[in-house]
């Protein structure tokens, strides 16, 4: 059986949503998957993220890391997106790379693979959901098939989201990722990859 391809595509302003795609990408490698970790453009003015001295940090910690292009959705047998909420809705960057995405929809290059989403937020009701289920929205109509986690693990009752991973940040958006989260995420991983590879057999 071929190894399954995972590609983590993923969009963050202040580092969780960064944080929360590395550990994907080493659960799917430990799942035995080979895997594609890119982040997406950022689009923000200088001006905005040089407004807030976490986000202008991460923004230069991260500026040469591969950036995400469609070759890497249609490589992918499984693609997990992350993205931080805004609104209760998809950042606008990883919107836009999605948006670009019409060629490929368009010859059915996107659909029959697994997808699943990841996301954090400042507070514990701050759209994590709506975020997830705007993100699926895509999904369907790629033809895409979606491997939410549900709750097909006891330590889905622990993170309690079935839509997908989600991490609560804090007041001072600066929580790290607990055991809770990093469990939930290695979960998602493995899951993901073995549909994939059902799929690919």
């Amino acid at each position: 059986m071929s190894t399954v391809k995972l590609a983590v595509v993923y969009y963050s302003s202040t580092g969780t949503v960064h944080a929360m795609a590395k550990r994907l990408a080493e659960a799917g490698r430990q799942a035995g998957a080979e895997v594609r970790l890119r982040q997406v453009a950022e689009l923000a003015p200088q001006e905005a993220i040089a407004s807030n001295a976490a986000w202008s940090r991460h923004f230069d910690d991260t500026k040469d890391e591969p950036k995400a292009t469609a070759d890497d959705i249609v490589w992918a047998d499984a693609v997990l997106f992350g993205t931080p909420t805004r609104y209760g809705n998809v950042s606008s960057q990883l919107k836009q790379f999605l948006d670009t995405l019409g060629p490929q929809w368009s010859q059915g290059l996107l659909s029959d693979k697994v997808y699943a989403g990841f996301t954090a937020s400042m507070t514990a009701h701050g759209g994590q959901e709506s975020t997830l289920l705007a993100l699926y929205h895509t999904i369907h109509h790629f033809g895409g098939i979606i491997a939410a986690p549900g709750y097909t693990d006891p330590l889905k009752f622990a993170d309690g989201n079935p839509y997908g991973v989600s991490h609560v940040t804090g007041g001072n958006n600066d929580a790290p990722l607990g055991e809770v989260e990093l469990a939930a995420l290695d979960h998602l991983a493995q899951r993901v990859v073995r549909i994939a590879g059902k799929l690919s057999a």
